[in-house]
């Protein structure tokens, strides 16, 4: 459904739908802190007259005396006591009809001041939701519902008919012909697009049906609303998810007057749905945020605008499921991340079209996008997709000249505290496009981005502790740690990028792909939006700037060898274009020996940019920490005649001058200019 034209259109009320289970307080906090993120005021949620039934009563006490005040409720009343029930389950009709109107009547008397809206039953036409094989004409429901609304009327209550699913005006002409509808003042409306609905017609032909039934049974001004929609991400497609969402926004409030938009939270697996404990997968995934607590793209796009406006402006966001005919590119996975951005800027510049292939899960990578769409837009295919899409992956490899797979978990924390996600983005993602090349019939030169991690902790190397750094015993070790050392994997985050670095060599014995593997030390530069677990260099320059204090794990005298990311785009460029001479062999990438440091020692080149150093915190060595870790470069070099042009002094003079020109997504105390303002002490 395209967008309206009409400038003056105003868009639906939204709210979220967010069930609460008794005794979820935390759940209840959290919505309640998510909603305010979000500018949202208005949230509907289930209340199970089943629960009150067998004494809830507490648990509703406390929630809606918290809800009250701090949200705009609509609460939806429904599921049948099984004791009082003509069958024993909350979807069966109940033994006395007027037992229902009597809860709301209860409800009303004891909570009424904490909303204006009542809401009487959920999905009816859903057999799930209400058993309509115990009531094939209808009378039993329309009954209840006719008595229910009719006494919320005389309490003061407006009332929302349980929203339809699926969408049929045949049964909600049944409802007018039934004497149903005499006291409803709105009506629900619950549809899945692409999810549950596949055959979806588009908003506008369904809610065109439901507004020939409200005019034939002259109830114009009965109000239209969309009571629960949403997508499910159980695909990883959160950009559908975005463009779901765009579309109901688009519509006109003077047709649609709310919309629900479901849910804030993924579902808990260890949880049932009403259909039953995991019958359908795609009932786990349709929260705007992960159970880890990560926003999905959608939460991020609402959190960054703080009310819904900009999503209008945000069309560069995109994605294509056929791009054979925009060929030819190259291809960037986590093209949005750091080295991507500045990898794809050099691209571009060069007279390349460039494949920015990114889910954009990394904080702070959409002020990259932005940027690389506002300087480079017409020369870029922005492809928001997650590299798990196996199909998305397939079609956008088909058309790539050349692919530099950036796209990881990339934190060995992380790692620790979910390695199955690890396991899935680092090991089973590139396996993936290992496969989408192969199968491709194509054979692009493939650079795929490992880590020093795969050397494991280090912990032979005798070292000698001196005042501000470490250095190794044995001399030979000076010019670094070469491509000869035998791997070992330690943590999950170096196992699946060893793992994965062993997969791309081997393609390229077994299936003749074009391949070349960096294992990564350090990298820094514009475009990196550091935190402790990567980007340490970047990371530490910040929190100098924000003033903020800055935690060093172990005592500071662990060392390595940085690399400024012009250096490493160099590098990444001429891998690529001696594939031939380079197919299948793996390179130790970082600042080499020139550019070695220990953490202490970067902080010395940090205080002579900032004003002053932070305060500097000690906690405990990391888990697979190395304390000195630094690349013999010399195979590249020898084979490429590349070596880094950047000295740690001016790579950080650099990296330094462009965070304070781009202070606003790290909140630095400096003006577009470049104008030092002091920040406040923490």
């Amino acid at each position: 459904m395209k967008p309206t034209k009409n400038h003056n259109l105003k868009e639906p009320t939204i709210g979220i739908l967010e069930w609460f289970r008794i005794g979820e307080y935390d759940h209840v906090e959290k919505t309640l802190e998510d909603l305010k993120t979000l500018g949202i005021s208005h949230l509907r949620t289930g209340i199970s007259w089943a629960d009150w039934h067998i004494g809830a009563s507490d648990w509703y006490d406390w929630l809606f005396d918290r809800l009250k005040n701090q949200v705009d409720l609509l609460p939806c009343f429904l599921y049948t006591p099984p004791s009082i029930a003509e069958v024993p389950k909350t979807s069966s009709p109940p033994q006395s009809l007027k037992s229902y109107p009597d809860f709301i009547d209860v409800m009303i008397s004891r909570y009424g001041d904490c909303f204006e809206w009542v809401e009487l039953w959920n999905e009816p036409n859903n057999r799930l939701e209400y058993d309509f094989t115990l009531d094939t004409s209808w009378e039993k429901f329309s009954s209840m519902i006719n008595m229910a609304a009719y006494w919320s009327k005389h309490r003061g209550k407006k009332t929302l008919l349980g929203g339809m699913s699926p969408i049929d005006p045949n049964w909600l002409q049944l409802m007018f012909d039934k004497g149903a509808m005499k006291y409803i003042d709105a009506i629900g409306l619950h549809a899945f697009p692409d999810v549950f609905d596949q055959q979806w017609l588009g908003w506008d032909y369904n809610l065109e049906q439901v507004k020939e039934v409200l005019k034939k049974n002259n109830a114009d001004k009965t109000q239209i609303w969309i009571s629960e929609t949403g997508f499910s991400t159980w695909q990883h497609d959160e950009m559908k998810q975005l463009e779901e969402y765009k579309k109901i926004k688009s519509l006109d409030k003077n047709e649609v007057s709310r919309v629900y938009w479901y849910s804030l939270y993924d579902l808990d697996p260890a949880q049932s749905t009403i259909g039953g404990f995991h019958l359908d997968e795609r009932e786990y995934f349709f929260g705007l945020k992960k159970l880890d607590g990560s926003g999905k793209l959608l939460y991020k796009i609402l959190e960054e605008s703080k009310s819904t406006r900009r999503l209008k402006h945000q069309e560069y966001l995109k994605k294509s499921y056929y791009v054979n005919h925009l060929k030819p590119y190259v291809m960037i996975t986590g093209g949005a991340g750091f080295i991507g951005t500045n990898l794809a800027a050099r691209l571009v510049k060069e007279g390349k079209k460039v494949m920015i292939y990114d889910n954009l899960s990394r904080p702070n990578v959409l002020h990259n996008l932005r940027w690389l769409n506002d300087n480079f837009g017409d020369k870029l295919l922005i492809q928001i997709a997650d590299i798990k899409e196996t199909r998305t992956l397939e079609t956008s490899v088909a058309g790539a000249t050349e692919i530099y797979h950036l796209s990881a978990q990339v934190a060995v924390t992380s790692s620790l505290t979910d390695p199955g996600h690890d396991f899935e983005v680092n090991l089973q993602g590139t396996f993936q496009l290992l496969e989408a090349i192969r199968k491709s019939g194509n054979n692009p030169p493939l650079l795929f981005t490992s880590t020093n991690k795969v050397y494991g902790n280090l912990e032979d190397i005798e070292l000698i502790e001196l005042e501000k750094r470490y250095v190794p015993v044995n001399d030979n070790l000076n010019s670094g740690i070469s491509e000869q050392r035998a791997l070992d994997l330690y943590s999950p985050y170096g196992c699946s990028k060893g793992a994965a670095d062993q997969y791309i060599l081997d393609y390229s014995r077994s299936f003749g792909l074009q391949t070349v593997v960096f294992r990564m030390s350090c990298i820094y530069g514009p475009h990196q939006f550091g935190t402790e677990d990567q980007g340490w260099v970047a990371h530490f320059l910040i929190r100098c700037l924000q003033g903020k204090p800055i935690t060093i794990y172990g005592n500071g005298k662990q060392v390595r060898d940085i690399l400024f990311v012009e250096d490493l785009i160099e590098a990444m460029c001429l891998a690529t274009g001696h594939i031939d001479k380079i197919a299948g062999e793996v390179f130790n990438m970082g600042g080499g020996a020139a550019n070695m440091a220990s953490l202490i020692e970067v902080l010395d080149y940090a205080s002579l940019l900032v004003p002053s150093l932070p305060q500097i915190r000690f906690e405990p060595k990391r888990l697979g920490d190395q304390d000195y870790y630094v690349s013999d470069i010399g195979k590249f070099n020898d084979k490429t005649g590349w070596k880094p042009s950047y000295s740690i002094h001016k790579g950080m003079n650099e990296l330094y001058s462009w965070l304070i020109h781009h202070p606003t997504p790290l909140n630095l105390p400096f003006s577009p200019n470049g104008i030092y303002k002091k920040p406040t002490a923490v």
